[in-house]
């Protein structure tokens, strides 16, 4: 989850701190002792000596660099015993105490002085802003977020700069259990940052996705991973993303084997279940090859061969091996066959034979002889198949352009769009953008 980075001393000292102090002075009649009574009260912007002493900066920016804390509050407790203290010497002794409170860990202290610092009127342009956000920030990592957000909609009302409140008050609302805000929030962020040309931010994104799910709103949960796997690609997201695609109404469980096909090459590594399911799949459809090579993949990753089912895996293993073997002495036998039956679809799979042996150019050209042939209902599925192997053959943009032709709302156009998103994943993952 998102943690807010406040670089609290260095923050209070530069900008409400002892850094930035208001200036003192002693007032005016002290220095004019024989000034007339009528004329001995202090300016509205003064301290008198009394409390000049107390409050002197050189004095107490010393002792808070020797971190003398405890002196440095004796003298503010003196200061606030003062009778008929002006507004301005209350100001000056608030200003001190959010400088204390942050050095001592005293955020009850700090919190009460940057109100009623904020709240004099005293404060202008970007020192009131930063006071303000400030004050919502403390709010937000005491977890009292209505109270926070509170604070943070203060400073996008007054401040030029709302931006800077915009991920945290989005975090605001998602952590107060407001999750319908936050997801309102963040797709409009996440909108605007695509039509500024920039990549949304991984924590954006998973936090949406999050609401999406808390929400039970799943196109734009899906949304939301889509991005996710374009931008920030890992084994979790592509995984998840396939997996509710499957569970959305309609789906065809015809389409199985092409899902189990896409996530073995978009992720590192699968479930052992799922080596052994595509295997299958692949030896009952005629594709020993493919099975082959996807449990070697297993085998390889260390998830298939071990446990208590050790012994099937190498038998199934063992299958697949005899069966590509008796494939490779026996394709070419097929060619004929397939070229004088009424419609492509036996092209189209001798061709993925091919394809599976990493004989690109002759497979995927008898693919497109099956495809010109034409195959009845089941068209879009061999399209499917095909732009998977232009993929593999590395010809991105036959791929895509033959993706992109791929129809169908029994789950198939959207089996071909994840396909389109891994043809055109990046050679690493996009970097996060910095937190703001």
């Amino acid at each position: 989850m998102f943690q807010l980075r406040l670089a609290r001393i260095s923050l209070m000292l530069a900008a409400i701190g002892l850094n930035a102090a208001p200036a003192l002075m002693p007032a005016a009649h002290a220095q004019k002792a024989a000034a007339p009574a009528t004329a001995v009260a202090a300016p509205a912007e003064t301290v008198r000596p009394e409390l000049f002493k107390l409050l002197d900066p050189a004095a107490v920016k010393q002792l808070m660099a020797e971190k003398k804390y405890a002196d440095v509050q004796a003298r503010l407790t003196q200061a606030d015993a003062v009778a008929a203290k002006t507004p301005y010497e209350t100001y000056v002794i608030d200003r001190m105490k959010i400088a204390l409170g942050v050095a001592t860990g005293n955020d009850a202290m700090a919190m009460a002085a940057l109100e009623a610092a904020i709240n004099t009127g005293r404060l202008q342009g970007q020192e009131q802003g930063d006071f303000i956000l400030t004050l919502g920030n403390f709010h937000y990592n005491a977890k009292n977020y209505p109270k926070a957000i509170e604070w943070f909609r203060r400073y996008q009302k007054d401040s030029p700069t709302p931006q800077r409140a915009r991920a945290v008050i989005i975090r605001s609302y998602y952590l107060s259990g407001d999750y319908a805000t936050a997801k309102t929030e963040l797709v409009a962020e996440i909108a605007e940052n695509e039509k500024a040309g920039q990549a949304p931010s991984l924590e954006d994104l998973r936090l949406l996705a999050s609401s999406a799910a808390k929400l039970k709103d799943n196109p734009t949960y899906l949304t939301s991973m889509e991005k996710l796997v374009a931008l920030y690609p890992s084994d979790e997201y592509w995984t998840d993303l396939l997996h509710r695609m499957q569970n959305k109404p309609g789906f065809n469980r015809a389409h199985e084997l092409d899902v189990l096909r896409l996530q073995a090459v978009a992720v590192k590594a699968m479930a052992p279940e799922e080596y052994i399911e595509m295997a299958e799949l692949d030896l009952a459809a005629g594709f020993p090859t493919e099975a082959k090579k996807v449990l070697d993949a297993g085998f390889a990753n260390g998830v298939l061969g071990t446990g208590a089912n050790a012994a099937k895996h190498q038998q199934l293993r063992d299958k697949a091996a005899k069966g590509a073997a008796d494939d490779a002495k026996n394709i070419a036998s097929g060619e004929a066959g397939a070229a004088k039956a009424k419609d492509g679809a036996g092209l189209v799979n001798l061709g993925y034979a091919y394809v599976t042996m990493d004989q690109f150019d002759k497979g995927i050209a008898l693919m497109e002889q099956g495809i010109a042939k034409g195959i009845g209902k089941k068209g879009d599925g061999y399209k499917l198949r095909l732009g998977m192997a232009y993929a593999k053959a590395g010809r991105k943009a036959e791929a895509v352009k033959t993706l992109t032709s791929v129809t169908g709302d029994d789950g198939l156009a959207d089996l071909a769009r994840y396909a389109i998103l891994w043809v055109n994943r990046a050679a690493t993952p996009a970097a996060a953008p910095a937190a703001r």
